[in-house]
């Protein structure tokens, strides 16, 4: 069994909820998931041993999410109503579910730049430097979208 095969099962949820933090919906979540497991397992001899797995996978995920909201914008078709799905992983009690729901439509407000390095970082744990990798860009940049992001944030929970 290749590494990427035994690695795989165990970084999955992590990406769902990545990918649920990007397509605000559960179902689009889903299928964003299994593409990019599809493409991990397609380009599994990609992937270089003693590399960081999860980054490449988070990766991967993004890249396909990109790919797919850019070929969506040009047909014009949002990819689901982001009232969808806003209670996804939820278990604790009434009062928990309300505030995850005030995050979650929050978080779907922010700008995408924003989105995706709030997720990496403060929903997913990916240290700045991992995030900065998955998303390509410099740290600096991770950091003031964090920060914006971090402050709009506060702002909407707020009101």
């Amino acid at each position: 069994m290749h590494e990427v095969e035994r690695r795989l099962p165990d970084v999955l949820p992590r990406l769902r909820r990545f990918a649920h933090g990007l397509t605000r919906s559960p179902a689009d979540a889903d299928d964003l998931v299994q593409a990019a497991a599809e493409r991990m397992l397609r380009a599994r001899d990609q992937w270089q041993v003693g590399s960081n797995f999860e980054a490449w996978a988070y990766r991967i995920l993004r890249n396909l999410w990109i790919d797919t909201t850019r070929a969506t914008r040009r047909r014009d078709a949002p990819l689901a109503p982001e009232e969808q799905g806003l209670a996804v992983g939820m278990d604790g009690g009434a009062e928990s579910r309300v505030e995850l729901s005030y995050l979650m439509r929050a978080l779907a407000r922010l700008p995408d730049e924003q989105r995706e390095a709030v997720a990496l970082v403060m929903i997913e744990g990916l240290s700045y430097a991992d995030a900065a990798g998955v998303l390509d860009i410099p740290m600096g940049t991770l950091t003031s979208r964090l920060v914006r992001g971090r402050q709009a944030l506060l702002a909407m929970m707020e009101a």
